[in-house]
């Protein structure tokens, strides 16, 4: 994606996947500064932990408490939060307006953390589970904070799941379950899905998962990770080039490589 948004606007500029171990980070971002890459993404399980090793953080990360993207800037390395926008540009995309929402949000780490803070500035309630609770809520009472707006949270297990559930909205996927290799495993009971329902899972590898097949099955209206994907990573492209991101090259260069027809 990124690599022929580089092609597409002309940058002699590449774009590589690197492994680093949890206890490699700090000399990881040390070389990354050293060698003096343009920047870099962050993402699981590395988007809290990084902060510590960075010179600055744009109030998007600040705020949020997470970063997915990283800007050298004249050897500063400035950290930003590109997943809250990637969600609300994929779900505007399909229709869905998040203001007045009841939403019911899976997951605490460093993306749900992004989609928490951008989902509460319109909606009306957001309930966050998760499954260590105290996880759930800390984000719960940090989005209170910031945003004002009414924030619950609770254990991710079957009973609060149903409790809950009964009463959302949107549903939102920010766990890693359903992610392959995991692709046959569901954060949520069928039985729950309901066709008055949004279900925004932000999994992309499957670009279908179990959450999202069943909820077509049930009459949901489903959202995939593919379009969050490609609008953060647009944001990114732009906070490195200080170009406009050719979207519809990505969104492509995304498809044919996850097999997109």
């Amino acid at each position: 994606m990124q690599n022929a948004a580089f092609g597409a606007v002309g940058l002699d500029t590449v774009y590589l996947a690197l492994r680093v171990e949890p206890s490699m980070l700090r000399q990881a971002i040390e070389g990354f500064k050293a060698i003096n890459l343009r920047g870099f993404n962050v993402t699981i399980p590395h988007k809290v932990e990084v902060m510590k090793y960075l010179d600055e953080l744009d109030s998007s990360a600040a705020i949020i408490g997470a970063t997915n993207t990283v800007v050298n800037s004249e050897g500063k390395l400035v950290g930003y939060n590109t997943d809250g926008i990637g969600a609300l540009e994929a779900l505007r995309e399909a229709g869905v307006n998040p203001q007045g929402r009841r939403i019911l949000l899976l997951g605490a780490g460093g993306a749900a953390r992004a989609l928490a803070f951008s989902l509460a500035e319109t909606a009306e309630r957001i309930t966050i589970l998760n499954r260590t609770a105290s996880r759930a809520e800390s984000l719960a009472e940090d989005v209170r904070q910031v945003t004002g707006t009414t924030v619950v949270h609770g254990t991710l297990d079957p009973l609060t799941l149903g409790e809950e559930a009964a009463s959302a909205d949107l549903l939102v996927n920010a766990t890693s379950v359903g992610m392959h290799p995991m692709s046959e495993e569901t954060p949520i009971d069928a039985k729950l899905l309901r066709p008055d329902m949004v279900v925004f899972d932000i999994v992309y590898s499957p670009l279908e998962t179990r959450l999202l097949r069943e909820a077509r099955e049930a009459g949901a209206k489903c959202v995939g990770g593919l379009m969050m994907l490609v609008h953060q990573g647009a944001q990114a492209f732009e906070l490195w080039t200080e170009k406009k991101a050719p979207i519809s090259t990505m969104t492509k260069a995304l498809e044919a490589v996850l097999g997109v027809s």
